[in-house]
Order: structure tokens, then C-alpha cells, then sequence
């Protein structure tokens, strides 16, 4: 299993050379703020929303003391947005309070924050301060136990497990190609097994479409032909940046 694990990391690391977050961000606050937002909702969705929002809160301290009828009002895209303008608002407030208005660069600091899981706190530390973090989401959960590399089904268990597998200087690119594929061929409902690369890698090929054209016609983002997720994608992304909110995506 770790053999084939590794294979398939490997082989990952060929058709994605370019995976990276998908999220929009300049700083770690931005990142945080935009991760925070991802919830239940795209990170096309989100980088369509933040212009906006950085551009009225671009530190911690502005954001703290945002008004949130406005703060809600900028994020509706989003979905959930109370929820997430308490949490942006609360994370705010504690950076500015507790941290002198800095993100701070630890786990343990990172999850006290209003809204901030693990999940988030290892987006930021693996992105924003290159401290390696396996970023259990809901591709990640859905491929790694396709390909059985876990049985797990708590996001913590199975972040420990799949550490197992691999060095630790692999973990945030590991999340990246992982989630890349989730999101363009090994979709949760009808994955496409007949235009997958690692298709001769994977125990759960067939469980998807297998036929080779039907498959190709599943694919998303740069895979099919489609605009990415973000506006200001890095420059070797071979896909076409995506539009801003409003503006109509084309192909």
C-alpha cells in the first residue's frame, strides 16, 4: 500500500506540476481570511468576493472593528455569511488583542481563533509560512480511502494515518495534488476513471465512467478546457485565469 501510495504521489506530481492553493491571498491574513470564507461554498466563489472585502479590511485591526451589517453585506456570496462575519470579526479581534496584529505561525495558536479547525490552521501554516500540513478536506477524505491508504473516516485520524505514508516535507504538496485531483477527475458522484492518469495505480477504478470520451467530457477547470479558480493564478498554471464576480466565464 505505501508503495503504491507513493506511486501514485509520484505520478500526481507529473500531470499536476503546477498544483498549488487555490485561493487568492497576498499575506498570511489574507489567506486566513479567504480560508475561513471557503467553507461550504468554492474558492472560485471566494476569490471572486475578496477584492472587495481586502480592499475595505486590509489588516486584522481594520476587520476587527468592521461594521457587521457591512462585513455581511461584502461576503454574502459566500454563503453562511453571519456565521462567517462573527468569525471574521472574532478572529480579527484576537489578532489584534492577543497576537499585535499578526497571524501567528503556530497550530496550537492558530486553532483558538473564531472559526479556525485544523484543516484551516494547516492551509495557512503550509501555504503562508511553508511549515508542512496535510490538509484533510472533503476530496482529500474521499480519495485517500479510494485508494486505501486509510480506513479512517474522522478528518484527525485520517491526517495521522496517511502522515504515516509519507515524509513530512511532502505533506502541503501532497494536499495540493490530492485535492487538485479531486476536484478535476475524481469527482465525488461520477468520478472519470476512463480519463484518469493513475487509473492503472487505483483499487476504486470503475467505480466511475470508464468509457474514454464520457470521461473526458467529466473533466474540470484547465482539464476541460475551463477557467480555473483563481483571478491571479501563478504563472505556470496552464489554464485560463478566472473571471471576476459578474463577468461571464466563456468556454
Amino acid at each position: 500500500m505505501v508503495r503504491r501510495a507513493r506511486k501514485i504521489y509520484r505520478a500526481l506530481g507529473e500531470v499536476y506540476y503546477y498544483a498549488h492553493p487555490e485561493l487568492d491571498f497576498e499575506n498570511p491574513f489574507q489567506l486566513l481570511v479567504a480560508t475561513v470564507l471557503s467553507a461550504q461554498t468554492t474558492d472560485l466563489r471566494v476569490n471572486q468576493t475578496t477584492p472587495k472585502l481586502f480592499a475595505a479590511y486590509p489588516t486584522p485591526e481594520d476587520l476587527a472593528a468592521a461594521d457587521p451589517a457591512v462585513l455581511e453585506e461584502l461576503i454574502r456570496p459566500t454563503g453562511f455569511f453571519r456565521n462567517k462575519a462573527r468569525s471574521l470579526i472574532g478572529l480579527s479581534t484576537e489578532l489584534r488583542d492577543r497576537f499585535g496584529g499578526e497571524v501567528p505561525g503556530r497550530l496550537e495558536d492558530l486553532v483558538t481563533l473564531p472559526g479556525v479547525g485544523r484543516k484551516t490552521a494547516h492551509v495557512v501554516l503550509g501555504n503562508a509560512f511553508d511549515r508542512p500540513g496535510i490538509t484533510v478536506d472533503t476530496h482529500f477524505q474521499r480519495l485517500v480511502r479510494r485508494w486505501r491508504w486509510t480506513e479512517q473516516e474522522d478528518p484527525v485520524k485520517i491526517e495521522a494515518e496517511v502522515a504515516e505514508i509519507f515524509p513530512r516535507k511532502d505533506w502541503t504538496t501532497l494536499s495540493h495534488r490530492v485535492i487538485f485531483h479531486g476536484r478535476r477527475i475524481c469527482h465525488a458522484r461520477k468520478p472519470a476513471c476512463g480519463a484518469c492518469p493513475i487509473a492503472h495505480l487505483c483499487p476504486a477504478y470503475g467505480e466511475g465512467e470508464t468509457d474514454p470520451e464520457k470521461a473526458r467530457a467529466l473533466l474540470k477547470y484547465e482539464m476541460g478546457g475551463q477557467p480555473g479558480q483563481r483571478l491571479k493564478p501563478p504563472p505556470d498554471y496552464p489554464g485560463r485565469p478566472a473571471p471576476p464576480l459578474g463577468a461571464r466565464a466563456g468556454g
